[in-house]
C-alpha cells in the first residue's frame, strides 16, 4: 500500500472505469482502497436537515480497490509498478520502466 500515495495520478485497469485516469484524494490502507478524483461516483440522496429545507441528490465518490489501479510515471507518462531504494535515512519511489524517481 505504500505503493501508491494522495496525490499521486493513476489509471484504472479494472471495472466499469476502466481506461480513465485520475488524482488519488485519499488513501484507505486498512481497507486496501482508495479514493480516486472523478471516479466510482455515485449519487446519493440526503435527507432535510431542518424544517423547511428540501432533500437533494448529491454526488459522492465511493473507494476503488488497490488492485484495480495502476500508477502513471510523471516522467514517461507510461502505467508502471514501482520499486523503492534506500538513500541514506529516506526511501525513494523509482518506476520499473524508466528508472526516474517518483515524486
Amino acid at each position: 500500500m505504500a505503493n501508491i500515495k494522495k496525490g499521486d495520478n493513476v489509471k484504472i485497469i479494472a471495472g466499469k472505469n476502466r481506461g480513465k485516469t485520475g488524482k488519488v484524494l485519499r488513501v484507505l490502507p486498512e481497507k486496501g482502497r482508495m479514493i480516486v478524483e472523478g471516479i466510482n461516483i455515485y449519487k446519493k440522496h440526503v435527507r432535510p436537515k431542518r424544517q423547511g429545507e428540501k432533500g437533494e441528490v448529491v454526488n459522492v465518490a465511493r473507494s476503488i480497490d488497490k488492485s484495480n489501479i495502476s500508477i502513471i510515471c510523471p516522467a514517461c507518462s507510461k502505467t508502471t509498478r514501482i520499486t523503492t531504494r534506500k538513500e541514506g535515512n529516506k526511501k525513494i519511489r523509482y518506476c520499473k520502466k524508466c528508472n526516474s524517481p517518483i515524486e
